[in-house]
């Protein structure tokens, strides 16, 4: 795809709720259905899950949670569905498609956050979009971290659970050693994957980290 591409052919609003509305994107590679909690913004979130595909959240519904009070205070979100959710590419451009899907919609400052195979892929895209301008990690795998010291001078927070029984948190930690300034890594005692022991901790995390980082 070239640089002037439009990966984004058509969109079609799939249905609507009180909270957000549901959208499927015309893509090359596919159609990517994204739920778009709007507040007509300059700055936007993108929150994407695992391996586990769908609308998947970690931490006790930690996506819809902080979508509905980010979406009060006045910065719109969006929460992708992966096509192929095992494949690092294709959900990397399903991220892209969101990105430009925002982008159409006025935003100008991104702030994306995956958790754990999701970790890997909103790395991946921030090294393609200066749209970005910070990055959470949840539980983060270690494949396709590659090139993370590349993000900097933009911002990036790990998360990971000291008991995670999926990944284990050196995967967190090997890629924040490798990470760029600004970098804050925040290790969880008694969390595993998911990280639903720490919900109320990882709420107030990475919230105050969105407010700070789309603000300054």
């Amino acid at each position: 795809m070239k640089p002037n591409d439009k990966l984004v052919r058509a969109i079609e609003d799939i249905g609507s709720n009180s909270e957000y509305r549901e959208f499927r994107l015309a893509t090359g590679p596919g159609p990517v259905v994204v739920r778009y909690y709007e507040a007509k913004s300059i700055s936007s979130v993108i929150m994407v899950g695992g391996v586990g595909g769908d609308f998947d959240s970690p931490a006790k519904e930690l996506y819809p949670r902080l979508a509905h009070v980010l979406q009060r205070e006045g910065i719109s979100s969006l929460r992708v569905q992966f096509r192929d959710p095992i494949d690092l590419d294709n959900s990397m451009l399903d991220v892209l498609a969101g990105i430009e899907f925002l982008r159409d919609h006025g935003s100008e400052r991104l702030a994306l956050v995956g958790h754990s195979f999701g970790g890997a892929v909103v790395i991946q895209t921030a090294l393609r979009s200066q749209a970005v301008v910070t990055v959470v990690t949840l539980a983060t795998q270690g494949f396709g971290t590659e090139g993370v010291e590349d993000i900097a001078p933009r911002s990036i927070l790990f998360i990971h659970g000291y008991e995670d029984e999926v990944l284990p948190p050196i995967c967190s930690i090997e890629a924040h050693s490798r990470a760029g300034e600004p970098k804050v890594l925040k290790l969880i005692p008694g969390a595993r994957h998911v990280l639903n022991e720490a919900s109320e901790e990882l709420y107030d995390t990475v919230h105050e980290w969105l407010i700070t980082k789309l603000s300054s």
